[in-house]
């Protein structure tokens, strides 16, 4: 086989080893979104994927691990779509408080909840929950009040512990949400109560 061709097909190899990753993720997302991780076993999910045990082991070591994959993807979309609600706005104060009432706001879908707010913490542990968390946004809620406190409108003071507790009050805020829903409606009043409180605590930070 020419150099070529061995190249040929490792690529596309390659690409069948990713198409099979993308859709162990996809599928298993699906079932513990719609029944919960502790419901859904692993034959479930290669069967649902249409592979086999020894290639989803190929890619993942443990249902833990795939569901680690899964909840990365979810925080990252959550992140994601934060980071471009807030950067639609040119007020740095806008920015912070729209990407703040977008993260409540995602936190609501169903899906999110039991994934991201429910069994994340359950089955990977508050600690690895939390280093997951701040990887996916802990840097976009940093650079926002860094904005805030060179412009004046927020007093000087370490970012760092300010970005966590207001971290830690918006997750806290979600799983209350989250709590409080009704098989995974969330209470638009419930909702509006939430961001109201969390709203005048932003308000009490900023000085100009």
């Amino acid at each position: 086989m020419s150099t070529g061709a061995a190249g040929m097909t490792n690529g596309a190899r390659a690409q069948q080893r990713e198409q099979t990753r993308r859709t162990l993720l996809r599928e298993s997302r699906r079932l513990f979104a719609t029944r919960g991780y502790g419901a859904v076993g692993l034959s479930e999910i290669v069967r649902a994927a249409g592979v086999t045990k020894g290639a989803l082991y190929h890619h993942f070591d443990s249902k833990a691990d795939l569901f680690r994959a899964v909840l990365e993807e979810v925080q990252q979309e959550v992140a994601q779509m934060v980071a471009a609600t807030a950067e639609a706005e040119d007020d740095p104060w806008e920015q912070l408080t729209s990407g703040c009432r977008a993260f409540l706001t995602a936190s609501t879908d169903p899906d999110v909840q039991r994934i991201m707010l429910v069994d994340g913490p359950a089955v990977l542990g508050w600690n690895e929950w939390r280093a997951l968390d701040e990887a996916a946004s802990a840097r976009h809620l940093g650079e926002a009040l860094t904005t805030l406190i060179e412009v004046g409108t927020i007093a000087r003071q370490p970012v760092a512990p300010l970005a966590h507790l207001l971290s830690g009050a918006m997750n806290e805020a979600a799983l209350w949400l989250a709590g409080s829903s009704n098989h995974g409606e969330v209470n638009p009043g419930d909702l509006a109560d939430t961001w109201a409180a969390l709203s005048r605590m932003l308000e009490a930070l900023r000085i100009g």
